[in-house]
């Protein structure tokens, strides 16, 4: 299989794995993706994502330019039907807008595509011996699953528009320092920090986590004071759940909460 999940107690594991083409992303792959995405989206029962990718080389490369046929018909036909139309593949990323946080694990190189799965992700760490890219402008065409809008967000213009216009890498450390990711540490102890760190977050009340997670990110859409008043209706909604009740009860206990979702 290109892509291995699993579930293990709450956290599930997408990993990318076509190590033999650096986890480049061909038809197949991408398809795959988009359909894990909407599958985590819908099961509540999975609390954390890792995402990440096989072997020490590559997270992954971007598109498989070899293995990628331009379509039959064309972009328009795709986006708005009729006859013989192929349906449209769409980003690397649609569905991946759900409520559970995701971590991306950087075990390698991330360029292109593989880049921007990252960059839709809430969490982003990194080997110290991974590379950043948008390279696509130097092949004449450019980012088609948000980079253009993703990464300004993340870095800022300026660096953004470095990277995109000029398609130039980055190292891990330089990532860091941008604040690309979060986290930078030796490639022995990715799988461990990114587990750890989905561990946490799972074992936490799920109904504030993903409450948490869509304000923060429907906020930055938002005006201060929008997003304020967004916060608080979010907290509102929490406010009367048993696991909130839980919560304060196990601190008053002093023994771990035991959430259900409710």
């Amino acid at each position: 299989m290109s892509i291995d999940f699993s579930v293990n107690e709450g956290v599930a594991t997408v990993r990318l794995n076509r190590p033999e083409a650096l986890n480049a992303i061909d038809y197949p792959m991408r398809t795959r993706l988009q359909e894990l995405w909407r599958h985590i989206g819908s099961t509540p029962e999975i609390r954390a994502v890792v995402v990440t990718g096989t072997g020490e080389r590559a997270f992954s490369s971007g598109a498989d330019l070899r293995r990628t046929p331009p379509p039959a018909t064309s972009f328009a036909a795709q986006m708005f039907g009729g006859a013989g139309a192929e349906p449209e593949v769409g980003s690397l990323t649609v569905g991946l807008d759900f409520d559970t946080p995701v971590i991306c694990a950087f075990n390698g190189l991330a360029y292109g595509g593989g880049l921007e799965i990252g960059l839709a992700c809430d969490i982003r760490i990194a080997a110290d011996t991974a590379r950043f890219g948008l390279p696509e402008v130097t092949v004449g065409s450019m980012p088609g699953s948000g980079g253009t809008q993703r990464l300004p967000r993340l870095i800022g213009s300026a660096n953004a528009m470095w990277m995109l216009l000029t398609g130039d890498s980055i190292d891990a450390q330089t990532a860091l320092r941008i604040g690309l990711v979060s986290h930078v540490v030796p490639p022995e102890a990715l799988a461990e920090t990114a587990n750890g760190m989905a561990r946490r977050i799972a074992d936490a009340a799920p109904l504030a986590v993903r409450a948490i997670k869509r304000a923060a990110r429907d906020g930055l859409e938002m005006s201060l004071q929008a997003g304020l008043a967004h916060e608080r209706q979010m907290w509102g909604l929490l406010r009367d759940t048993e696991d909130r009740k839980e919560g304060r009860e196990a601190f008053v206990q002093k023994r771990p909460p035991v959430y259900r979702g409710r």
